[in-house]
């Protein structure tokens, strides 16, 4: 998985998905600690993409 330099912070990042998603909520992207991958895992279920395309998807939110 490639990393991408990030430029927006993880707030805006949440509230730009959510104007996106509308089904999201604020607990949608709760983690604690070390279960950042799982939050992100469960993101791409409810959103019915993989982590790929979950990781795309971040990564064009860094374009706008």
């Amino acid at each position: 998985m490639a990393k991408t330099n990030i430029t927006r912070s993880w707030r805006e990042q949440k509230v730009m998905l959510k104007r996106r998603f509308t089904f999201l909520s604020d607990k949608d992207f709760d983690f604690k600690d070390e279960q950042k991958e799982i939050m992100l895992d469960n993101l791409a279920i409810k959103l019915k993409k993989t982590r790929a395309e979950l990781e795309s998807l971040f990564a064009e939110l860094q374009t706008y």
